[in-house]
């Protein structure tokens, strides 16, 4: 009997193996595409960031809205991003967060774009803009419109990465110790109110102050100003202005729909893995959505305790000076934009996104308003 050699076989099963084993992960390869590990296995590195913010420390709306993103960047990340909250004046001065975050001070901070005016003046477009954008028009402008990519632009020679970070809808115009009547009580007339509306104020005889918070209560009491707009009820109540100010005026011409910010030193930034900032990016866009849903349904019953149980006076600012303030807030941003032309492309792009959605409103949330009324 003939001895059969095996060694050639077996060769040839074993090269024939390699190739299909080859091939399947070809196949496998091309069929999910590249992969990328966000599940943080293999990401053992820890981060300790601190978050600095404009409000007093878990103040309701305002100051927890950073405390409920943190726990939630922290459970995401399954412990490996842990972020601190400081309240303001706790770590830096209430209007020192854009510096302390610009310069590496705190890796993070939560505040108002329109409290920077001094540095960037264009910052206030990403705040509000006097009978600009409601709420929901700002968050339809910054992630569908263009208007997010503009404030990264802006940000960008400071070192700042910015996100919304939460919206207060339309506030009140504010309280008051005397009576609005005709646009002759303007003058004269000192009020906390920071921002655009506060250059509006000045031109109307006013003048503007810019306080934080944790003040207004103290300043309101003593004289120190005659008015001071601040949110809507459940921030008013909280405070307890009803207690030194007998008015409450609406509707806040000057802030239609606050958008509040998050804002990131990008070196800090750029060292998290790409999970961790998938992370902070979704966290911070729940953060915003959740802040408007929280105001929308807590300012209802701090209204109706306001007047029901503090016999708080409700009042309709007069059409006369809506009109004039109007008028006055329309010739400010012409003249700024003539001066400053960063300010200028901003108001641009914010101009057309407003031409764009007031006549779809118009027919849509204005119209529904009224018929429902």
């Amino acid at each position: 009997m003939k001895k059969i050699n095996w060694y050639p076989v077996i060769i040839l099963g074993l090269l024939a193996l390699l190739v299909i084993t080859f091939a399947a992960l070809v196949t496998s390869r091309a069929a999910t595409g590249p992969t990328q590990n966000f599940s943080g296995e293999g990401n053992t590195e820890l981060f300790e960031w601190k978050l600095v913010t404009t409000w007093p420390k878990n103040f309701p709306g305002l100051g927890s809205a950073p405390e409920r993103f943190a726990k939630k960047v922290e459970a995401m990340s399954a412990g490996r991003l842990r972020i601190k909250v400081y309240g303001a004046g706790e770590l830096v001065p209430a209007l020192g967060v854009f510096s302390a975050v610009s310069e590496g001070a705190a890796q993070m901070g939560h505040g108002a774009a329109y409290y920077w005016k001094g540095k960037v003046p264009a910052a206030q477009f990403f705040t509000a803009v006097p009978f600009g954008l409601n709420a929901q028009e700002m968050n339809g402008w910054l992630h569908y419109g263009g208007g997010l990519e503009l404030w990264e632009e802006v940000y960008e020679p400071f070192n700042l990465i910015p996100l919304a970070g939460g919206s207060t809808g339309v506030q009140m115009a504010g309280w008051f110790n005397k009576p609005i009547n005709s646009v002759e009580d303007l003058q004269g007339l000192k009020m906390r109110i920071p921002g655009l509306g506060g250059e509006v104020l000045n031109r109307a005889g006013g003048t503007a102050v810019t306080i934080p918070g944790g003040e207004l209560y103290t300043a309101l009491q003593t004289g120190v100003i005659d008015a001071t707009e601040w949110v809507g009820p459940y921030n008013d109540l909280a405070f307890g202005f009803y207690q030194v100010a007998e008015y409450y005026y609406y509707p806040g011409w000057h802030e239609p729909g606050s958008i509040l910010e998050f804002i990131i030193n990008q070196t800090a930034f750029e060292k998290l893995p790409e999970d961790l900032r998938e992370i902070v990016r979704a966290a911070a866009r729940e953060a915003n959505q959740d802040m408007l849903d929280e105001y929308t349904a807590r300012n209802n019953r701090a209204l109706k305790e306001l007047v029901e149980e503090h016999g708080v006076k409700v009042e309709r600012l007069p059409d006369d000076v809506l009109s004039h303030l109007k008028k006055i807030s329309t010739e400010i941003m012409r003249e700024t934009a003539q001066k400053d032309p960063e300010f200028a492309r901003v108001y641009r792009a914010f101009q057309e996104f407003e031409r764009d959605v007031k006549p779809y409103h118009q027919i849509s949330e204005e119209a529904y308003y009224q018929a429902r009324e």
